[in-house]
């Protein structure tokens, strides 16, 4: 596995409170809700995506697609970045994303998830 050198900046935030990444890699079943894994896919992204601006303390959401394809690869990945801790915590069970974690389960196969501080 390769390991890419991440920056040990901090970024301190108001208050002194420290942001949160919230990092998740999904590999997906290869067909779930009537569609394949491609179509499952670009769901995953639109409804990801579509949290921005719905949840407080969610800073920034984007979502990609893997294009290689490798043995290694997963399909989805989720790159996430939240006010602090609290912000996180509220958002796993806030209702919008509790909805999109439902269509998720249905369709992924694994996860991996990566939160820490920048």
């Amino acid at each position: 596995m390769r390991l890419m050198k991440a920056s040990m900046s901090t970024i301190v935030h108001g208050k002194g409170k420290v942001m949160v990444k919230h990092i998740v890699m999904w590999r997906l079943k290869e067909s779930a809700h009537g569609y394949d894994r491609a179509e499952n896919a670009r769901l995953f992204k639109e409804k990801l995506e579509r949290l921005a601006g719905r949840i407080p303390g969610l800073l920034s959401i984007e979502a990609g697609i893997d294009f290689s394809c490798s043995p290694a690869s997963y399909d989805v990945v989720l790159n996430s970045l939240f006010s602090d801790r609290s912000a996180l915590d509220a958002y796993q069970v806030h209702p919008e994303h509790e909805a999109v974690k439902a269509f998720i389960a249905g369709a992924s196969a694994e996860r991996a998830v990566v939160d820490y501080e920048v």
